[in-house]
């Protein structure tokens, strides 16, 4: 029947959700007794007071002076000489006024920012960042051992935490830089745990550089440190071609042939006087042919670059022959004058000629060069638009490398080598209206350097082809 249920049917009862069972540990509570809490913060009252002559000399000494002065002669004696005072130092900055920034503008302004801008947000930049390490429940801080001020850069020296490593902070520039309100960071280790910050204040090199002037006299000139433009420091910006090659990579429109003139430029005394040869090549026929005159060589069609490049591997070796047994160092000489081979535009010979015999000679007559070339005075200046292996898979022998404008972010490590972008080398963020600005990496050194090489216009160009042309007739 319908209504009856049968013998061995079970019947399921509906059950509601039962909530899971909480259980509830409670945590005892240890009240700290007060003598330890009023221990601890007159220890930090001492610490303080101890702490603060050694950090903050002058102010204190100034503060203890004047309080002395108002003691001894009144608050009318401590007006006057706080007067003369303020009198000496309008003279000091007045008549030197480098030595008035050296000195005391810039320990004050360091003194200032430490307390104002590292000292407040420390904690909390770190922390964010992921940079505050934790063990049994305590949170440990790199500390910082001292804030010095340049003309254009903050400089922080930092302990870290043992355990850790200075690689931990060069991956979080960019959370550091934005933490502390800079426009870049980059880190250098100094040794084991010692660590600096540097944070610049303002871009040094936001303004174009004319081109520099040129001494009329070849004695004085270093082809090794050839000056070409200036460093986010202000220094002068000085690229070695003698004893190295050098690489300049960077999109259309980034700076390359400022580099390329700056250096050629800054060789017209020596290229007057016969010591030094460049010999060029330009594929495009816009960059270089415009100051032929100053080239001891130039081609721009495909079967003549290839030409001048086998010419400079046989001069090369030759004079190789010529030295062996007999010298290990290049000296530049009228016989034997340091030859710069500048390559513009590299990328057409090696990738993108439709010729395969020419990418062939033109990769091996280069791969020559730059592998046997700087012993004898031989050094190859090339510039490419596209950092690419299968473009140039000779990036690795030119131990010097330059990063223009670049259009990703990982260009920048394929240009200056790996880990270069995490040492604060943002190659890729170079602003469009800043032709000439790079970083350059060394051989022999892993901290990338921020530089805008100057500008040399049509007109520069035109004096010094002119001024080759006429010591040629003269001589």
């Amino acid at each position: 029947m319908l209504g009856r249920k049968s013998a061995g049917a079970t019947q399921v009862q509906p059950t509601a959700p039962v909530p899971a069972q909480t259980i509830r540990f409670s945590t005892p509570v240890v009240e700290t007794p007060g003598i330890v809490v009023v221990a601890g913060f007159l220890w930090r009252l001492v610490r303080l007071l101890v702490m603060l002559p050694l950090r903050f000399p002058v102010a204190v000494a100034t503060a203890g002076a004047s309080a002395l002065l108002a003691y001894l002669v009144g608050w009318l004696g401590l007006a006057v000489a706080w007067t003369l005072a303020d009198v000496a130092l309008l003279v000091w900055w007045r008549r030197w006024p480098e030595s008035f920034k050296a000195r005391l503008a810039r320990r004050a302004l360091a003194a200032w920012r430490w307390l104002w801008i590292y000292r407040r947000h420390w904690q909390p930049v770190l922390v964010v960042s992921g940079l505050a390490e934790s063990y049994l429940e305590r949170q440990y801080l790199p500390q910082i051992r001292g804030v010095t001020c340049s003309a254009w850069a903050d400089r922080v020296r930092v302990k870290l935490v043992a355990g850790t490593a200075p690689a931990e902070f060069e991956q979080r520039v960019a959370e550091l830089a934005h933490g502390f309100g800079a426009p870049s960071c980059r880190v250098e280790v100094r040794g084991a745990r010692d660590l600096v910050l540097e944070f610049p204040r303002r871009d040094m090199l936001a303004e174009q550089i004319d081109a520099l002037p040129v001494p009329d006299s070849p004695h004085g000139i270093d082809l090794a440190a050839l000056p070409v433009g200036r460093c986010e420091d202000g220094q002068p910006w000085r690229l070695r071609l003698h004893g190295t090659h050098v690489l300049t990579v960077g999109v259309t429109g980034a700076g390359k042939g400022s580099v390329l003139w700056s250096a050629v430029r800054a060789m017209t005394p020596a290229i007057r006087a016969g010591t030094a040869e460049v010999w060029a090549i330009d594929p495009k026929r816009m960059e270089l042919s415009f100051g032929r005159d100053l080239f001891a060589r130039y081609a721009d069609a495909a079967e003549d670059a290839v030409d001048l490049l086998e010419a400079a591997v046989a001069a090369m070796q030759e004079r190789a022959e010529r030295y062996a047994g007999r010298k290990r160092v290049h000296v530049p000489s009228v016989r034997d004058p340091f030859v710069v081979v500048v390559l513009d535009e590299v990328a057409f010979l090696t990738a993108y000629h439709p010729d395969r015999d020419i990418r062939r000679r033109a990769e091996n007559a280069i791969a020559t060069l730059t592998s046997q070339g700087r012993s004898v005075g031989f050094c190859v200046l090339a510039a490419l638009q596209d950092p690419r292996k299968e473009v140039l898979n000779l990036r690795n022998l030119f131990p010097d490398k330059i990063a223009l404008r670049l259009d990703e972010a990982s260009q920048v490590d394929m240009v200056l080598g790996e880990g270069a972008r995490d040492r604060g080398a943002d190659a890729h963020l170079i602003s469009p209206d800043l032709p000439g600005v790079a970083f350059v990496k060394l051989e022999g050194s892993p901290v990338p350097v921020r530089v805008r090489a100057a500008f040399v216009t049509d007109g520069d160009i035109d004096y010094m082809a002119g001024e080759r042309a006429a010591a040629g007739v003269m001589g």
